[in-house]
């Protein structure tokens, strides 16, 4: 059986500290609790794509900077740094890091919603875990929006230095995202059938982990 070979603390840039915390996330449920006890990143300062080493130092994040921190995480202990692009139409993309257990796949995810969240390993493909998404994946006009998963991309690809280490956004890792071959989960006839989501869906989906800051309040505490 070939040996795991795991992210080392001077392969990832990270300080002692930084890389123990890692450490202490030995499985995809502590990771997972950990990212669900981050603050949201609502970008008060404009779009944002924040190494590991910020988000551990800021103690918030959002999707594809939990995703990422996910990675850095399953990397220290011995899996892949993987990420898949869940691609809408009219709506923000998510990212979330994968993992796989005994042959199925699972899901790390950091969102503010109720519904974009962890998946158990239990998907024999990655359009099956795509697809699992797919009912509550909605935009503002309450439109099923999800249309497109990504296939993994390793963040071994990019230099520890950008994504882990850095202290600039590493919008690096999103564009190379972007580039990744995706695939359908929706023809366009099914799309057009696709309904909105009801009232009660719509009062449940409103419901978020934390809320957004007044603008007001932002603006007199800076």
């Amino acid at each position: 059986m070939k040996r795991r070979r795991r992210a080392r603390r001077e392969e990832l840039g990270l300080t002692k500290a930084e890389f123990a915390l890692l450490r202490r996330l030995r499985t995809p449920e502590k990771i997972q609790d950990f990212l669900f006890g981050l603050k949201q990143n609502f970008e008060p300062n404009g779009d944002s794509c924040r190494p590991v080493r910020v988000v551990l130092r800021e103690r918030n994040a959002h999707c594809i900077e939990g995703a990422m921190l996910a990675a850095a995480a399953l990397w220290v202990h011995g899996e892949p740094p993987l990420l898949m692009d869940l691609r809408a139409v009219h709506d923000f993309d998510h990212v979330v890091a994968l993992f796989r257990r005994k042959g199925f796949w699972g899901a790390i995810s950091k969102t503010n919603g109720a519904y974009l969240r962890w998946r158990d390993p239990v998907y024999r493909s990655l359009r099956e875990l795509a697809i699992s998404y797919m009912h509550e994946y909605s935009n503002k006009r309450e439109y099923k929006s999800l249309r497109e998963y990504s296939l993994p991309f390793d963040l071994r690809r990019v230099d520890p230095a950008i994504w882990a280490a850095g202290e600039k956004d590493a919008w690096q890792v999103a564009e190379m995202l972007e580039d990744v071959r995706h695939f359908r989960l929706v023809t366009h006839a099914q799309a057009r059938k696709l309904t909105r989501r009801d009232p009660f869906e719509r009062m449940v989906g409103a419901l978020l982990q934390y809320r957004k800051p007044n603008k007001k309040l932002r603006k007199g505490s800076s």
